[in-house]
């Protein structure tokens, strides 16, 4: 009885998908995932599931509303984390896929009602999960420029001894630079030879936001309006330095926290091989017993 119901609800939520397609006048699925994949630009094949989604969330994205405010933080934000949607297409993605699993809720209502509490919390979890995937991008990617900054900052104090050209500076910094930073300094670098360089400097720092990348475009702010930029950078580099070593330190008090988990692991394991000897040397001597 279970399996024809569940038969049931799958055909019903089948047939009403065709039927809201048609009304809705949606694409079909190849086309959907013809256009996936050529955004995906050489990426693996899209699913079924996620050209299905994609469907779903470019309908929802023309319904949705978004005040001017949160629209701006948005599309800033998927611009740094270099996801190319709207931010309607964005929001419409985490409430999709939401509410797919709130319908699956409501699928197993009848025949498991215990497991309905737990697809409404993980429906809500989805949402906030993917809401928050942009912002979390750019967090990890801010980590990983800051972390190159002290050595970035170094290189600038020691190239204007000898040079005061910050396109060329970066231009050859960003040959060797980690992926993140590098990605950013070629965009910077494309801006400044298409416009004014000052400008292109100040939409790195607003793409990034962070307050040691500030300090630096400040600098380089001072070198091009024709300071000499040596005394600033060796102190930056000397404050970058002490950040770094901060960093190190907390890093490496994380480890055994880390570590601490496995030991309770080795822990159980010397525990149980005792006790298995023990129990087998009980259960002879029970033997010899009786």
């Amino acid at each position: 009885m279970a399996g024809l119901l569940v038969c049931f609800g799958l055909l019903v939520a089948t047939g009403a998908y065709f039927l809201l397609a048609d009304i809705l006048k949606l694409p079909t699925l190849a086309a959907t995932r013809a256009v996936i994949q050529a955004a995906k630009n050489g990426k693996p094949k899209a699913s079924q599931l996620e050209t299905l989604l994609f469907q779903l969330s470019a309908w929802l994205a023309g319904k949705l509303t978004l005040s001017d405010y949160t629209k701006r933080k948005t599309a800033a934000t998927l611009q740094s984390a270099g996801i190319r949607l709207t931010p309607e297409a964005y929001m419409a993605q985490a409430i999709v896929k939401a509410g797919l699993i709130f319908s699956g809720g409501l699928l197993v209502l009848p025949l498991l009602p215990l497991l309905s509490p737990l697809f409404v919390f993980l429906a809500v979890a989805v949402y906030f999960k993917d809401t928050r995937t942009a912002s979390e991008t750019v967090r990890k990617k801010r980590e990983q420029i800051e972390a190159e900054l002290p050595r970035f900052v170094a290189t600038i104090a020691q190239v204007l001894k000898a040079s005061r050209d910050v396109l060329r500076m970066l231009e050859v910094y960003a040959k060797n630079a980690g992926d993140s930073l590098q990605s950013e300094l070629q965009i910077t670098i494309a801006d400044m030879k298409s416009g004014n360089q000052e400008t292109a400097l100040l939409r790195l720092e607003t793409r990034i936001g962070s307050t040691m990348l500030s300090d630096m475009v400040r600098g380089l702010l001072a070198v091009l309006r024709g300071d000499q930029g040596v005394v600033y950078f060796e102190m930056l580099a000397h404050d970058f330095k002490l950040y770094e070593i901060q960093r190190l330190k907390l890093i490496a008090m994380k480890r055994p926290s880390k570590i601490r988990k496995y030991s309770f692991y080795m822990l159980a394991c010397f525990m149980l091989m005792y006790m298995v000897v023990l129990g087998m040397e009980i259960m002879k001597a029970m033997g010899k017993l009786f």
